[in-house]
């Protein structure tokens, strides 16, 4: 909920009252988004990114919005951009992304700092307007860039650059910032260049260290001049290497990179013909392992004892689920280490809920079960009961 604390069901159930002034304002140019709600997330480095949650009301009006624009400006943009597009997806930005390092042996790893909240307002409307010229689009899109945010005690803050991060319309506003900033300047400026982007997260391939260094250096440029910095710590150049024997480049170098929550590296792989071979490839990375590992811990499957285990199975489905879909999709087995540790919090439930004395007697109990009902647990379906 927003900072009107108006819930879904309470709009469900009476969508007149809530609807239809909504429409009425929006088709009357009188509508004006509320504060957003600031709401704190952790990151992977102990920090907090701050989250602008709107209201429902208004998510319905940005969506509304959204839409209209996305027809105009969606064929227009970059067949390497991946990011909040209808028909597009990570694993297809990592599958492109796999092939270009296998041809390209050097990777220019970019992180921008504070992108979301940097996106200068000007800039972006004048973008806005070389794409369409829709008053309302114009108005509204104006508006919701401006909107104040609401802290967690109540203060209002005005908004003078950025766009909230958990808002509707910001994934589209910001995937037209950079394919202006980014997307058309390379591919005019440097077309034998390819890259991958997922909204601000991008990889660039190049063919040797110095073309390296020439883009970075061209790029942060760029940047500077749409109100946007590279971070100079998470930033890299990255060598590509396939086997230690072609490796020339300095220790110093890195050789490996994260892309999207999965990490590039060399790997032993297999041919369909069981010939081994070295390649770069991605496997789930070791950022994500730990933020799972946190989600398992948060859970306290230990103390679900007054389920039985295929409650408990059915409970964790949809996150295991999503976990094989989406980190499952390249060499599945790295996914080992972290249900190894969902098995260990099952038999450490098996132990509390049947009174077992030892650690042994309880892993006895999950492997009669794996034997016995294979298919109680989607990640032992998948063979993952050690």
């Amino acid at each position: 909920m927003g900072v009107d604390h108006v819930s879904m069901e309470a709009i469900a159930s009476n969508p007149r009252k809530y609807l239809y002034p909504l429409w009425n304002r929006l088709s009357s140019g009188s509508y004006f988004p509320p504060p957003v709600k600031l709401v704190p997330i952790p990151k992977g480095d102990g920090k907090e990114r701050m989250l602008g949650i709107p209201t429902i009301i208004d998510r319905v009006a940005q969506e509304v919005i959204k839409a209209e624009l996305e027809v105009i400006v969606e064929p227009r943009f970059h067949p390497s951009s991946f990011g909040y597009r209808p028909h597009k997806s990570a694993h297809e930005a990592l599958e492109q992304c796999a092939k270009n390092s296998w041809e390209r042996w050097y990777v220019v790893d970019l992180d921008i700092k504070g992108f979301f909240d940097n996106i200068d307002h000007e800039k972006m409307m004048g973008i806005l307007r070389k794409h369409t010229n829709k008053k309302h689009i114009l108005l509204y899109c104006d508006r919701w860039l401006k909107t104040p945010m609401q802290d967690r005690v109540g203060g209002v803050q005005a908004r003078m650059k950025g766009t909230p991060q958990g808002g509707v319309i910001s994934p589209l506003l910001a995937n037209l910032y950079l394919h202006e900033a980014f997307d058309q300047w390379i591919s005019t400026t440097q077309p034998r260049i390819v890259f991958e982007r997922y909204a601000d997260d991008i990889v660039i391939h190049t063919r040797s260290m110095e073309q390296s260094h020439f883009i970075l250096d061209k790029l942060k440029a760029r940047l500077k001049s749409y109100s946007l910095e590279l971070h100079p710590d998470k930033t890299k150049i990255v060598y590509c290497y396939r086997t230690a024997r072609f490796h020339k480049e300095g220790k110093e170098i890195p050789v490996s990179f994260d892309f999207l929550g999965f990490t590039f590296k060399p790997r032993l792989c297999l041919k369909s013909n069981g010939e081994k071979f070295w390649g770069f490839r991605p496997a789930i990375s070791k950022k994500s392992e730990k933020r799972i590992l946190g989600e398992l811990r948060k859970l306290k499957i230990h103390r679900w004892i007054y389920m039985n285990i295929h409650q408990v199975s059915q409970r964790l489905r949809a996150k295991v689920r999503g976990w094989l879909n989406y980190y499952g999709r390249f060499r599945k087995s790295e996914l080992s280490w972290i249900f190894r540790h969902l098995n260990i919090r099952i038999s450490k439930w098996a132990r509390n809920k049947y009174k077992l004395k030892t650690y042994s007697k309880s892993y006895g109990w999950l492997k009669r079960m794996v034997k016995w009902y294979p298919n109680t647990s989607l990640h032992w379906e998948h063979g993952f009961t050690g």
